[in-house]
């Protein structure tokens, strides 16, 4: 299996959002492979827990506005690992220091890159 269209324009508002509120090292992952339900995971990190959240909030808005219906989100009082459940799309934005000690790229190594493209930033607004 490889990730949708749908999919993939998620992602492409996921981390232009996440880009516009300092979102760093932002990985995507093919996981529609072992994941029947889910086509991408979403990687981002903030440099603090304030920055954490402000990344996910901006990251839901902006799906939301797209018409792109939220399932769950987890983690926002800590703002140290927020999961988002957009279906096809999961985003995880961590704060660095978990982001190291979960290491979910060396749990999902097999599964593919999915290349990011933020040079149209500007065309989010």
């Amino acid at each position: 299996m490889t990730a949708t269209d749908q999919s993939r324009e998620m992602l492409r508002i996921a981390a232009l959002a996440a880009d516009s509120k300092g979102g760093e090292d932002l990985v995507a992952l093919d996981v529609s492979g072992p994941l029947p339900l889910v086509d991408i995971f979403l990687l981002v990190t903030g440099r603090s827990e304030r920055n954490v959240a402000a990344i996910a909030d901006e990251i839901e808005d902006k799906l939301l506005e797209s018409g792109h219906k939220r399932l769950r989100r987890e983690g926002r009082q800590e703002s140290r690992w927020i999961l988002l459940d957009f279906g096809d799309l999961v985003v995880h934005v961590f704060h660095e220091q978990e982001r190291i000690y979960y290491g979910l790229e060396r749990l999902w190594k097999d599964c593919p890159v999915v290349p990011i493209e933020l040079a149209a930033a500007s065309q989010l607004d």
